[in-house]
């Protein structure tokens, strides 16, 4: 019975604090809508003479991206701002393609919308400006139904994509966001990936555009690691730029107990759904010791490749001649920069 009201008790318990968690997380959408509303209504009130005349400018804090819009039609202006504020982008909007580009000029924008055919200085023209200016940023064509043969051709001189008018707010929005996630990761390609030094002072980066190579660690031409232990075994696992260059690891293939193995013969493989990486022994020696949790936990090894994620640990029966063929500090972060430059200009190309 006792045991019955203490079940009892704990169901409760958690019934009681994931409805709280619930409300309590739309309560927070809901500040965060109201914020971006008052954001908006504060906006549209104030007047940027001194940038742009016809200039409109709506800031949310930690906004997803900043946006400026660029159309001779006051209402789509307006449905732009109304709609992407509430989405959680900051949008400043003008009416022609000269107070855009002047605004292009002194503001850091992600994106720049600009309409196909206004008077004076049509899309084409934005775009191209926009483009010689700042090639870092992302231009769209917004172009009705009879258009967009034109806004294509504009995708020659730089523009990246085109949103038909007239469009619905689900549809800006997803169009919108669609666009924000293609620049985020054509961003992350572009930056250059470095080595982070691990010591007893400074921690492991979780960066993917880092690759941690700790000092006092031995690194293989594999891309295996051998970490001398103080009762004479070596532990062996995958670096920290294999696990990441490989992706997902849905399993590990152990070494077993007892087993001999010399330099270079296959020791363990990291296993996907359609491919399997197998890394070579660094050293030679004995196997005395398997990480059996990476049967049931293959996600250590990204989690914490140098700790949690170890394969083995070996008794070594060459070691001194051996470990002349492995890397270790300064040698390992030149000999490590050189690997990633190597793989990500095959990325690339």
């Amino acid at each position: 019975m006792v045991a019955l009201i203490v079940i009892s008790t704990i169901v409760v318990f958690i019934a009681v604090d994931v409805a709280l968690r619930i409300v309590m997380r739309k309560l927070h959408e809901a500040r965060i809508t109201k914020e971006r509303k008052k954001a908006l209504d504060i906006g549209l009130r104030l007047d940027y003479t001194d940038e742009a005349t016809s200039l409109k400018r709506v800031q949310v804090e930690n906004p997803k991206a900043r946006i400026l819009a660029v159309d001779d039609e006051a209402i789509v202006l307006d449905s732009f701002r109304k709609i992407l504020v509430i989405a959680g982008y900051s949008v400043d909007t003008v009416e022609t393609g000269k107070e855009a580009i002047g605004l292009v000029r002194k503001n850091g924008y992600d994106f720049v919308f600009t309409d196909l055919k206004m008077p004076e200085m049509d899309g084409l023209e934005v775009t191209k400006a926009v483009k010689h200016l700042r090639p870092d940023i992302d231009v769209i064509m917004i172009t009705g139904y009879a258009t967009i043969e034109s806004a294509v051709e504009a995708m020659k001189y730089g523009a990246m994509d085109y949103v038909q008018k007239p469009f619905t707010e689900d549809e800006l929005v997803d169009f919108v966001n669609k666009s924000y996630i293609r620049r985020q990761d054509r961003i992350e390609k572009q930056i250059k990936p470095k080595v982070h030094l691990v010591t007893p002072s400074v921690r492991e980066s979780t960066s993917q555009h880092e690759f941690n190579v700790p000092a006092g660690v031995f690194i293989s031409p594999a891309h295996a690691w051998a970490r001398l232990e103080l009762n004479g075994l070596v532990l062996v696992g995958v670096d920290d730029f294999a696990q990441k260059t490989i992706g997902q690891i849905e399993a590990v293939e152990l070494p077993h107990r007892g087993q001999k193995v010399e330099k270079g013969d296959p020791l363990f493989s990291l296993k996907q759904s359609r491919s399997s990486a197998m890394i070579p022994s660094p050293i030679s020696g004995n196997i005395v010791s398997i990480n059996a949790e990476l049967l049931e936990r293959p996600e250590l090894i990204k989690m914490k490749p140098y700790e949690l994620g170890w394969i083995c640990s070996i008794e070594p029966t060459n070691l001194s001649a051996e470990l002349q063929t492995l890397k270790i500090g300064a040698d390992a972060v030149s000999w490590y920069q050189q690997e990633i430059d190597k793989f990500f200009a095959r990325e690339t190309s």
